[in-house]
């Protein structure tokens, strides 16, 4: 009696495993009822206050359905129902979580995927579309800014100021001047180079001093604090001092800095022009106040000469 009831079982067995077997291949045969998954951003942050802050789930449904769509965590455990059995017209359905589990709390960073029951097909499907959390801000690990001088005045000699850095995590870096961004850097590398060619709004900066920092937004949205101002100089051409004195008709000397090659200078009517530094100069012949005039690539800066009387 035994031997038929275990010819029995094993025949159950072979059955039952036939059935499933077609039943898997058959289901392999049948399109899928749901197709082409999308999610425009795959990392976001509730917190951001940006357009990444809700997670958009795109789908298209072959037939009209009853659905849930639901949010597991990595585990497989379900973190939030967004939809319950609602009804969809066949085509497209787009599905939007703020990020919040179902006590109304954000939950926590991690890997997220969207799941869609299907009522009247029954069946059960993980959409292939990971969902990135993330709440935590970038951070500059590293900055530097150099030249602190520089000369954005044409002749492609010390033209711009580079701006070195390195991120906690990837972001997108962007470089801000006196507060304002400038220069918004591409791809999300964490660590590079931003270049200033010292320009504001399009328009080369006119000599004088300014504020350079370095701001980055991650890929969820996530925006870091800005590095600590370094104040930057934008000159073509300067003079060691302001105020010269000379004897009539006496040589005098000036200390000009500059990276042109050359520069003009006039004083009272004489002019010409010199390689930067020392430059030496005669005094005009009869004492008074006059003023040095000397140019750079078209920038000027000026100095007093006063001319005593030969004694």
């Amino acid at each position: 009696m035994s031997r038929y009831v275990s010819a029995a079982l094993v025949a159950a067995l072979l059955v039952a495993t036939g059935l499933a077997f077609a039943i898997t291949e058959r289901l392999k045969l049948t399109p899928s009822p749901i197709l082409g998954t999308s999610v425009p951003y795959k990392f976001f942050s509730p917190v951001c206050e940006c357009d990444t802050d809700v997670a958009i789930i795109r789908f298209r449904l072959r037939k009209r359905d009853t659905i849930d769509v639901e949010i597991l965590d990595r585990s497989g455990v379900v973190v939030r129902t967004l939809a319950r059995r609602q009804p969809k017209d066949r085509g497209s359905v787009e599905i939007i979580w703020n990020g919040r589990d179902e006590s109304g709390a954000v939950a926590p960073e991690g890997v997220y995927r969207p799941r869609v029951r299907l009522h009247k097909q029954r069946r059960t499907i993980t959409l292939p579309n990971p969902i990135t959390l993330d709440l935590t801000r970038p951070r500059f690990v590293a900055a530097a800014v150099r030249p602190l001088v520089f000369s954005p005045d044409g002749d492609a000699r010390n033209e711009l100021v580079k701006a070195r850095y390195r991120l906690s995590e990837r972001a997108q870096v962007s470089l801000i001047v006196d507060g304002r961004r400038q220069v918004l850097k591409r791809g999300t590398r964490e660590r590079g180079v931003v270049q200033w060619f010292g320009l504001i709004d399009g328009v080369r900066v006119e000599p004088g001093r300014y504020r350079v920092q370095l701001g980055a937004r991650d890929l969820a949205g996530n925006i870091a604090r800005w590095t600590p101002p370094a104040v930057v100089e934008a000159r073509s051409v300067a003079l060691g001092r302001r105020l010269a004195t000379a004897v009539a008709g006496g040589r005098f000397a000036i200390l000009v800095v500059s990276d042109a090659r050359r520069v003009e200078w006039r004083l009272s009517r004489a002019r010409g022009t010199a390689p930067p530094g020392t430059l030496r100069l005669r005094a005009p012949g009869k004492p008074g106040r006059y003023r040095l005039i000397v140019t750079a690539n078209g920038n000027s800066v000026s100095a007093i000469v006063v001319v005593r009387r030969a004694t």
